[in-house]
């Protein structure tokens, strides 16, 4: 059994398919295959089943994939550890991302291009998806550090979480819509005015549909989802020529105005869209993920309940970035507490550009 061997099994389970494996690899497909059949010779059992249109792991070989994997860490921790007594950083760190997130608000383009120009050695993947398929990867190792939405009181089971967004969420509607009362964009109007509207929302496993499936479960109903899309301006456009309500983060007048839309905030209860830096309660694995979530943590704005700054107390520290560490050093390495203790935590949403929370 060699290591390059576990390597390509990995990176055809991450990848579901072996030509792409190989291009990840930088390798020719049929090389591939063969070292992989050659371990499952020698194991004795097939780690791949190839029967289907894309790749799958077999139960032996889901069995197989973890010890995979830290087998694979271990030898790049060796490597790293030496690269330390010379002062180089190397690695890969592999970044989940809310579809929609690198924007105005989180210009992550530069955050990575700037610490690639600091550690050039250090290779980094970063991949969109929806809050619940990263949180499954983070836990699971696929993933060193995520942005993603919360959609409950606590960080998610084995995960620290610094929130970056908390927002409460409103209805958006057209300017003719029968729930723009002098009353309702006064005092605001309670969820269950939503119950018998179409609903207008990101699909499942995203932020927003987890907080407004919550909320409204508290209120005593399901939501009536009549469309769905991905991006968030394509729920606003929705919303605006009076396909339903859109539930999306609070928008400023102008920026309502300009999408062609109205307001108004929900009440009993108040939904709250947030999301968070996350990462595994234990700390990322290696020194370069380790630098990169240190860097994150001082970038991005942290927030408390609310939608202010992180306030004193233990909340507010374990919410805080740490300026200046970087390398073994990094915020949230392990050292950090649980994010989400206080407040009401929920999800976060994206909106438009120009007020761009997140929240697939």
């Amino acid at each position: 059994m060699e290591l390059r061997q576990l390597q390509y099994f990995v990176a055809v389970v991450e990848e579901a398919n072996f030509t792409r494996a190989a291009a990840r690899l930088h390798l020719a497909q049929p090389g591939v295959s063969a070292q992989i059949r050659q371990l499952e010779r020698e194991l004795g059992q097939p780690l791949l089943d190839r029967s289907g249109r894309s790749v799958t792991v077999t139960e032996v070989g889901e069995a197989v994939l973890t010890h995979a994997r830290a087998a694979l860490a271990a030898a790049e921790g060796i490597r790293q550890t030496v690269d330390q007594f010379s002062g180089l950083l190397r690695g890969r760190v592999r970044i989940g991302l809310l579809s929609g997130a690198a924007s105005n608000r989180f210009d992550m383009a530069s955050l990575l291009a700037d610490f690639h120009d600091a550690h050039p050695q250090v290779e980094i993947s970063l991949t969109e998806d929806t809050s619940d398929r990263m949180l499954g990867e983070l836990q699971h190792g696929a993933l060193d550090i995520a942005v993603i939405g919360l959609k409950d009181e606590e960080p998610p089971p084995g995960t620290s979480c610094q929130i970056v967004v908390d927002e409460p969420l409103v209805a958006a509607v057209a300017p003719d819509d029968a729930l723009l009362t002098a009353d309702a964009e006064r005092a605001g109007i309670p969820l269950t005015a939503l119950r018998d509207r179409a609903l207008i929302s990101l699909p499942r496993g995203t932020g927003l549909r987890g907080v407004l499936e919550h909320a409204c479960a508290e209120a005593g109903f399901r939501p009536r989802i009549a469309f769905e899309a991905a991006a968030p301006h394509v729920l606003a456009r929705l919303a605006a020529r009076g396909l339903g309500v859109a539930v999306v983060p609070a928008l400023p007048a102008d920026e309502a105005t300009a999408a062609g839309l109205r307001t108004l905030e929900i009440t009993a209860p108040r939904p709250r869209g947030r999301v968070a830096l996350a990462w595994r309660a234990a700390g990322p694995p290696g020194p370069a993920a380790r630098a990169l979530l240190g860097r994150l943590r001082a970038a991005l704005p942290a927030v408390g309940s609310g939608g202010g700054p992180a306030g004193d107390g233990p909340a507010g520290d374990a919410r805080r970035g740490a300026p200046g560490r970087d390398a073994g050093q990094s915020a949230g390495a392990g050292d950090a507490r649980p994010a989400a203790g206080t407040g009401n935590a929920r999800q976060a949403v994206d909106a438009e550009p120009g007020h761009q929370a997140v929240g697939a």
